[in-house]
């Protein structure tokens, strides 16, 4: 275990050796630290030196300057300038939010970014506005259309965090796919077999090999063809809509694979929004009702008496009071990662 303050400080203290501005490297690091005390492991520190190895690739800006390219008074279209999607998402998300304030809805495109971490941390933001949040994201191909053995999407995947009154937010953070490829790394440290169902092999048969992708395989969509619509919908709203890449064109996060030649759009894309609650109805009205919903579900009949309904979220918030308590434990693949860079940039963990 680990003190999350502590990986906080590590995780800046790595953004701030990559030339990554201050505020930027303070944002950055949350964002990675907030998807493990989620209890999202894959895409927390675990991922900091693939954003390391992006950077001497010379794929990922540390000191972007994004800009607004285009707006109007609800809509905005941000070029991140090839910086991190940890830091620039953050940032359209306050600005759907303004947006918000002002005409009761604010939705943001971004192109020309990279990887964003987990997608509830940017939707999230807009809880405390009593605001609900979404966001989007595009990723690498890694998922084949139903019926397909071309990888054609990425995991793709998409947060709403709706606000309540007493009770924790409903947060809904999912991916497309029928697991995000972090559970496959997971698996793969761990040793284990993946359910039938997550991946096919290169030849389109089902697969219980968590390194099945390393061989040409793909992942599968959600619930088959309607996954695969879902991702579709992310990835059109994501990339075709901001100016970014889409399908197989969008580049990969590992920085061995360099992009695809002859792209149609500029880097990865996301989409985020904000809606005012009381653009629609009285907010108190609306809180009211949402614990209502929240506690007639908690309390639909079990089929097995241990085991609860829970709401979406409910799970991550109960980990993170946890893991702000007792600390963040790390895989040992993981620790040694850390320790590499920790050795790389004269840092210590």
């Amino acid at each position: 275990m680990i003190a999350s303050n502590k990986l906080r400080q590590f995780t800046q203290e790595v953004f701030l050796a990559c030339g990554m501005p201050l505020p930027d490297a303070i944002l950055a690091a949350d964002v990675l630290i907030a998807a493990d005390l989620r209890g999202i492991d894959s895409h927390g520190v675990a991922r900091l030196s693939g954003y390391v190895r992006l950077h001497e690739a010379g794929r990922a800006n540390m000191h972007a300057k994004h800009q607004i390219i285009h707006q109007t008074p609800s809509t905005a279209t941000i070029d991140a300038d090839g910086g991190l999607g940890l830091v620039v998402a953050p940032k359209a998300m306050d600005l759907a939010i303004e947006k918000a304030e002002q005409v009761g809805t604010g939705w943001v495109a971004i192109q020309h970014s990279n990887h964003f971490g987990i997608a509830a941390y940017h939707a999230m933001k807009a809880l405390p506005k009593n605001m609900i949040g979404i966001s989007m994201t595009n990723a690498s191909p890694l998922v084949a259309p139903t019926h397909s053995k071309e990888r054609m999407l990425g995991t793709n995947p998409i947060c709403i965090a709706i606000p309540a009154g007493k009770e924790w937010p409903f947060v809904l953070d999912m991916a497309s796919s029928a697991a995000a490829n972090g559970k496959l790394e997971i698996a793969q440290r761990l040793e284990k077999d993946i359910p039938l169902g997550w991946v096919q092999t290169q030849s389109g048969e089902p697969s219980t090999n968590a390194n099945e992708l390393k061989h040409g395989g793909a992942l599968l969509p959600l619930g088959g063809h309607k996954g695969y619509g879902l991702a579709a919908a992310v990835d059109i709203l994501s990339g075709v809509l901001s100016g970014a890449n889409f399908g197989p064109w969008v580049p990969p996060f590992v920085a061995f694979l360099n992009p695809l030649p002859d792209l149609p759009g500029k880097g990865i894309g996301h989409f985020l929004g904000a809606m005012r609650i009381d653009a629609f109805r009285p907010a108190s009205d609306f809180n009211h009702q949402m614990d209502l919903w929240i506690n007639r579900f908690k309390n639909a009949e079990r089929i097995d008496a241990n085991q609860e309904v829970l709401i979406p979220g409910e799970p991550e918030y109960r980990l993170t009071l946890q893991r702000e308590k007792e600390g963040i434990p790390l895989h040992p693949s993981v620790a040694s990662d850390l320790q590499k860079l920790a050795e790389k940039f004269g840092l210590s963990l």
